[in-house]
């Protein structure tokens, strides 16, 4: 029996990865730890923080309702531990509609280049 594996997978990534990934500072994720009790990546002994992919799915999350909707830190809280599910689906959606949206301006930006 073979087992697939994925290269590209990590199983933790450091802080600073998540933060440039997301595009906010190294400090704006550990006080986002302090205001979402969700948000808890392993650290080692030295302290270094190690972020899964579950974690890494709560900072999207929290970018989410934060930056992106502009929610108050204590209503983002409220609607994560009131409903984390759709706080998923709508991170989902969110993010294939930005994708969506860049991929509709790279096709604009052909077409004006033809004429």
């Amino acid at each position: 029996m073979t087992l697939k594996q994925n290269k590209n997978l990590k199983l933790y990534y450091s802080i600073k990865e998540v933060a440039q990934m997301f595009n906010v500072s190294e400090s704006l994720l550990r006080y986002w730890e302090t205001e979402f009790p969700t948000l808890r990546p392993k650290t080692t002994p030295n302290k270094v923080r190690q972020y899964s992919e579950a974690d890494i799915k709560q900072v999207r999350n929290i970018h989410n309702l934060l930056k992106v909707r502009g929610f108050k830190i204590a209503a983002a809280r409220k609607m994560i531990n009131k409903n984390p599910t759709t706080v998923d689906k709508s991170a989902d959606i969110l993010n294939t509609l930005i994708s969506v949206r860049d991929e509709l301006k790279d096709l604009k930006k052909q077409l004006d280049s033809l004429q």
